[in-house]
């Protein structure tokens, strides 16, 4: 029996029609490399060739009234590409705004809980004669990691590269459980919680009064309720904003070597040179620092063989109040390195654990009461925006043949904080996506193209 653990499930819990939690994967593809030449048909065949084989694809939520714990993953026996892979094309003149539209209308609907969790849309008539695919995946079924290990496994090194080798064991997911059985590891499992729960409040009782004053110390993360308000700082509603910009890597290291710092560093420093020029056009930049969410993965450090997600997360100061762009890296240097450290301080299972006794009613009702109030705009703002740095493909990589010559990684966006800038390293390129609610974004291109310009500031500071 594969059931979620509580962290992915939280990720369903949290969802609504305005609040939606999958992932997408923007993919620009050149489809003369594929032999023969791009062909819509022989591409479907070669996905359904890898789908077959890869058992996430073809999971699907079980979750019974007489469930009483969080839901179970089952093979779908009655799996059908067709139900997922969509052909679509660009609107006229097929450029970046085009694509970027049609995405944000794709992302910004829910996925068929009935269904495997995820879609994949081949998107056809872009204007550079490339094509582009667009993969949405719950978060419930895949974290940062796991999602680029999953185009990787649609993917290869050569465009005519075979299938990836995987026993037949591995291919099938888990069959439907009995009732009886589901039920009894169900009452098992909530007869426990009490106990469960025992164990971990003496670690967390002993964490929070430790991990408070090191941060109103100023020798950590920023605290949570402390960041400036923005006009992206609200109530999301279902419509979304897309936009999506490419750096060279090699001018991220020469920027990383001349200061001495961390490429990540250097991102961030890259994000918020980009969100004060953006700030500042919109006549909002604030005196203050803003304050970034940052998924962390703890694949490394997690003692925790059950679940999909293994993430954490650390909250980032970003120094949009500092003109000098050197004087942001080094503040964000210096601030990285204490929340780091900070953030150390919290055992990598912490979450996970914690995140076992979600409940779906109560989450689901109280986001939606959120929502309803509107009481993101009422309380201090917790965050300002998500960050994500993911690390990608060092070296070109094939999808069914296509080369891949963009992927820009698009996360999702939460009540409070409608703004998602999620960054993946991709054959020497750096590929930054960047989505928003857009009532309270606006258009994000002009965002994007302040990434190119926060670099060129940053290259000019090392001379």
């Amino acid at each position: 029996m594969q059931r979620l653990s509580g962290l992915d499930a939280s990720f369903l819990y949290l969802e609504t029609p305005a609040q939606v939690l999958h992932v997408c994967g923007l993919l620009t593809l050149d489809g003369s490399t594929m032999p023969g030449g791009y062909d819509f048909e022989r591409f479907k065949e070669k996905l359904a060739e890898r789908v077959e084989l890869i058992p996430a694809f073809r999971r699907k939520l079980h979750n019974p009234l007489w469930n009483l714990a969080h839901p179970v993953w089952v093979e779908d026996e009655d799996f059908d590409l067709e139900a997922h892979v969509h052909r679509i094309g660009v609107p006229a003149p097929g450029d970046r705004r085009e694509l970027a539209e049609l995405c944000a209308h794709i992302a910004g609907q829910r996925l068929d809980r009935a269904q495997p969790l995820w879609q994949l849309h081949v998107i056809e008539g872009l204007a550079d004669g490339g094509i582009a695919v667009l993969l949405k995946m719950h978060h419930a079924s895949v974290d940062g990691v796991g999602g680029a290990s999953l185009i990787a496994s649609l993917a290869g090194l050569e465009p005519d590269a075979p299938p990836p080798e995987i026993t037949q064991d591995e291919r099938r997911n888990a069959d439907v459980p009995g009732r009886r059985a589901l039920f009894g590891a169900g009452l098992t499992s909530f007869a426990k919680r009490p106990v469960e729960v025992a164990k971990l409040l003496p670690g967390l009782l002993e964490l929070v009064p430790r991990w408070l004053g090191k941060a109103l110390q100023g020798k950590g993360m920023p605290v949570p309720f402390t960041a400036p308000r923005t006009s992206f700082n609200g109530t999301i509603t279902a419509h979304r904003s897309v936009a999506y910009a490419s750096l060279d890597l090699d001018d991220v290291k020469r920027v990383k070597n001349a200061f001495g710092v961390t490429v990540n560093d250097v991102v961030l420093a890259v994000v918020a040179g980009a969100l004060r020029q953006f700030l500042r056009d919109r006549g909002e930049l604030p005196e203050d620092p803003l304050v970034a969410t940052v998924p962390v993965s703890v694949h490394g450090r997690t003692e925790r063989e059950h679940g999909i997600n293994k993430v954490s997360a650390f909250f980032a100061s970003l120094p949009t109040h500092l003109e000098d762009p050197a004087a942001r890296v080094f503040m964000l240097a210096e601030s990285n390195r204490l929340s780091k450290d900070h953030h150390h301080d919290i055992d990598a299972d912490m979450l996970q654990d914690w995140a076992q006794f979600s409940a779906a009613t109560m989450f689901g009702l109280a986001v939606r009461a959120y929502s309803a109030l509107r009481l993101a705009e009422r309380h201090p703002v917790v965050h300002n925006l998500v960050v994500s740095n993911v690390p990608g493909p060092p070296m070109p990589l094939y999808l069914l043949g296509c080369r891949i010559t963009g992927l820009y990684p698009l996360g999702p966006v939460f009540h409070g904080a409608g703004l998602n800038i999620t960054v993946l390293s991709n054959a020497g390129r750096v590929d930054v996506g960047l989505l928003g609610a857009r009532e309270l974004t606006g258009d994000l291109w002009p965002l994007a193209d302040h990434f190119a310009d926060a670099l060129a500031e940053l290259i000019e500071a090392t001379s």
